[in-house]
């Protein structure tokens, strides 16, 4: 304990503030040193960080392709129910038309068929 009250408080604080200087001073010197175990760590790190953007890329591409075929399949499907509707669109046409068409003659037969139904009543 002597040892400290021979210094000064302005001389201790020196003192530590000297021995801080010195350890970041080693510190830094160990920075600007390569260290091979360092280097190694460090392209460790980057080959990690590279198989993951390499993997990202693939799901990416992946996704967008998956995209594209589901945007091509929900066309076609499209187009084929677009195709679907305007055939049965036709039909029902066609068969209203022909309904038309054969309209006069199936009045005429009801006429037909309803004289013949008065005359066999009348005779009886």
């Amino acid at each position: 304990m002597s040892i400290y009250k021979d210094r000064s408080f302005v001389e201790r604080r020196s003192t530590a503030e000297d021995a801080k200087k010195a350890q970041l001073d080693k510190f830094r010197a160990k920075l600007t040193q390569e260290d091979p175990a360092a280097a190694e760590r460090r392209a460790a790190r980057q080959a990690v960080v590279a198989a993951r953007e390499a993997r990202q890329a693939e799901r990416d591409a992946a996704r967008r392709i998956r995209e594209a075929e589901e945007a091509a399949e929900r066309a076609a499907r499209e187009e084929a129910e677009r195709i679907e509707a305007a055939a049965r669109e036709a039909a029902r046409q066609a068969e209203e038309a022909a309904r038309e068409k054969a309209r006069p003659k199936q009045i005429f037969r009801d006429f037909v068929a309803y004289a013949e139904r008065r005359a066999t009543a009348n005779r009886r």
